[in-house]
């Protein structure tokens, strides 16, 4: 098979990967796609819109696509200068107010791409905020061919997501392979579930080991059922999430998994210093996930989400570096502590179970 990049680089660290990526698009000759679920109106933010103008004011084609909840307050006037210049932005579809608004509102736009001059391409965990600045993230950089084939998810992602309703839909949920990599793009869907199955289907196939790095971990029953007779048949499970979220709901309910899941055998790790905002799947040391998806109902149910699936040695050797020092600065679970939480906790978490999907 051929060497698809020229470089890859897994960047952890928020302030590293934004000074790369500002770096890359001063550089950049052609064009410049963003895509992302988050743009805030703050200090990183500008310093990414003024970036981009910058680039349009020197005749670089810049396309922005944004999520209409995700974008906070940035709107059309946030880029005036840089619309004036002929880039072009989108707000994916805003939530409407009717009836459909706890299943509808939720089909968020959560994937974040950026591609530049069928070069350069990032994919990962990381929105275009301040806020998340000393948050664990995980993204990809890659330098090579595989920047076409995140051109084309860009474009046909672009072409396809309107401000009220989305087009050309059996396109862009197709699965695009590009040597021994693939490209999953998930849509909302109770029946298909494009990434809850293909991870569902690497957990049944490990041998040895597991990890997720996941910010929010809510998995399903057939994710939970996979998980624990992986574990029974001897596969070392490693779930790694913050000890705190930025969404202490998530938190709260998602204690009522753990107890069942710790006495499957399954290795729940807490990470310490702030929050985990990484999405990781590695199987076996050999085939890992990076994506924008949460290990959790509403990510694979209710958003677009996208992930690159591969086995790239050189990938997998920064992604061990990078589990491992996750891992060192993170605590197992305390399941004597879990057991003695208080009731009213237990409570809480019996009243969110009905609503797991929507957070």
């Amino acid at each position: 098979m051929p060497n698809f990049f020229m470089e890859f680089r897994v960047i952890d660290d928020t302030f590293q990967l934004y000074n790369l990526m500002l770096n890359d698009i001063a550089q950049a000759n052609t064009y410049i796609y963003l895509e992302t679920y988050k743009f805030a109106n703050d200090h990183m933010g500008i310093r990414f819109r003024d970036a981009l103008t910058k680039m349009a004011r020197s005749g670089i084609k810049i396309k922005i696509l944004i999520d209409s909840w995700g974008r906070g307050p940035v709107s059309e006037t946030f880029f005036t200068e840089l619309i004036g210049l002929g880039g072009e932005v989108k707000f994916f579809e805003k939530i409407k107010i009717n009836s459909d608004i706890f299943t509808r509102g939720h089909r968020r736009d959560h994937r974040k791409i950026l591609v530049i001059d069928d070069k350069i391409s990032y994919i990962g965990s990381a929105n275009i905020t301040g806020y998340n600045l000393n948050w664990r993230e995980l993204c990809l950089r890659m330098e090579g061919e595989l920047a076409l084939a995140f051109k084309k998810v860009f474009l046909e992602n672009f072409n396809a997501f309107t401000k009220y309703f989305i087009t050309n839909k059996v396109t862009y949920i197709r699965k695009i392979k590009s040597g021994n990599f693939e490209i999953i793009r998930d849509v909302p869907s109770i029946q298909f579930q494009r990434l809850r199955k293909r991870y569902t289907q690497l957990i049944k196939q490990a041998c040895h080991s597991v990890v997720i790095e996941t910010p929010y971990f809510l998995p399903g029953f057939l994710l939970r059922k996979a998980m624990m007779d992986a574990s029974k048949r001897g596969v070392n499970i490693k779930v790694i999430m913050p000890n705190h979220s930025d969404v202490g709901m998530v938190d709260l309910l998602r204690n009522k998994y753990l107890g069942l899941l710790h006495n499957a055998g399954i290795n729940l790790l807490f990470y310490l210093p702030h929050n985990l905002h990484a999405k990781l799947l590695m199987i076996d040391d050999e085939i890992f996930s990076i994506s924008s998806a949460n290990f959790d109902f509403r990510s694979f149910r209710y958003q677009y989400e996208i992930a690159l699936i591969g086995t790239e040695p050189e990938i997998l050797r920064q992604l061990r570096a990078h589990i491992g020092e996750t891992i060192r600065n993170s605590q197992g679970l305390d399941y004597l502590e879990w057991k003695r939480r208080p009731l009213i906790q237990k409570i809480f978490e019996w009243i969110l179970l009905p609503f797991r999907h929507f957070f």
